[in-house]
């Protein structure tokens, strides 16, 4: 597995936007809609990596189930709620992985075709702490889609009580310089990202 994009969840897109453009001081740009999940985005290039925001779309029907990330209970600020992993062999890293990673299901945005393993409750293992996992289909991803803007993921943290289960859950899986599992009172997870205007830490 491999480090695919990090994922900030807001109430409202507009105030997820405006937020990490006011930490790290560059412009997002737009993403879109997830119908079957009756969420919509934007994006950030951080070179090989992207970061999302991401809220309800208060324009879609809802999804008829649980959305991803638990964006049904999410309240407060918004804040990096999410890091998300890709895969060739999606049904093989979900049998790997802890119980409640999610159950495999297609999605489509433009001409963008993914697979993504989403639990049935909406909300993953660790507190939401451990990936979610995502398989695209073909060669086309967002990441080199997006303009650049000179800014780079130096750093992922991902707090939790229990960083030493994370830890052994994620052992000989991935292999990331990047991310840092560390013993935290919560979760929590922080980025420290390399801008145009210095290094930010995005949390």
């Amino acid at each position: 597995m491999e480090l695919d994009h990090i994922a900030v969840t807001a109430e409202g897109l507009e105030a997820g936007r405006a937020r990490v453009e006011e930490v790290l001081g560059v412009a997002l740009q737009p993403g879109g809609r997830h119908a079957a999940m009756g969420t919509h985005n934007a994006l950030l290039a951080l070179d090989d990596v992207y970061l999302e925001v991401i809220a309800v779309d208060p324009e879609a029907e809802g999804p008829g189930r649980p959305r991803w990330f638990d964006m049904d209970s999410f309240s407060g600020a918004p804040r990096l709620t999410n890091w998300i992993v890709r895969t060739g062999e999606l049904e093989a890293e979900v049998a790997r992985g802890p119980e409640g990673v999610g159950v495999p299901m297609a999605f489509t945005r433009g001409d963008l075709s993914w697979r993504m393993a989403v639990p049935v409750d909406g909300r993953l293992p660790f507190d939401g702490a451990f990936p979610a996992v995502i398989q695209w289909n073909g060669s086309a991803h967002p990441a080199p889609r997006l303009q650049a803007r000179g800014c780079r993921l130096l750093r992922l943290l991902v707090a939790h009580p229990e960083a030493a289960g994370l830890r052994e859950a994620l052992a000989g899986r991935l292999r990331d310089p990047r991310v840092e599992i560390v013993s935290g009172a919560e979760k929590a997870l922080s980025a420290e990202i390399e801008t145009p205007h210095g290094v930010r830490v995005l949390a």
